[in-house]
């Protein structure tokens, strides 16, 4: 079903008149499946470029970690384990360990202490 709109625009002393066609129920451009795709490599890409400006820019760093969770939510994709483990759970800053987290095994898991926000996060290991 489509719905025709009419625009008039007065300009000087003549009208001018323009279409626009809006389609209700259009079909996605890409599929669901394709955008999740796209998604994860964009996620990749901006953990790079986290890693990359991290030691200049700590605050535009924690900014491709919070765009990269957007685009996982936004899409409903899965950010891979080892991304998901670049960054604190709590204030979602982007972590170094040795630089802002610390990183340890005790009683069969890893804990990553975040110098942020004084949080850390315990990971069980698998055997």
């Amino acid at each position: 079903m489509r719905f025709i709109y009419r625009f008039i625009l007065f300009a000087g002393n003549t009208f001018l008149s323009s279409c626009c066609f809006l389609s209700l129920m259009s079909k996605a451009a890409i599929s669901k499946k394709g955008q999740q795709e796209i998604a994860q490599e964009r996620i990749k890409i901006l953990f790079q470029q986290a890693a990359e400006v991290f030691p200049k820019n700590k605050a535009l760093a924690n900014r491709y970690v919070t765009l990269a969770r957007k685009i996982a939510m936004k899409v409903k994709a899965r950010i891979p384990l080892e991304l998901k483990r670049r960054f604190c759970k709590h204030c979602y800053s982007y972590l170094q360990p040795g630089v802002n987290a610390r990183v340890r095994t005790r009683a069969g898991k890893v804990i990553i202490s975040c110098f942020e926000c004084k949080k850390f996060m315990r990971i069980p290991i698998r055997k």
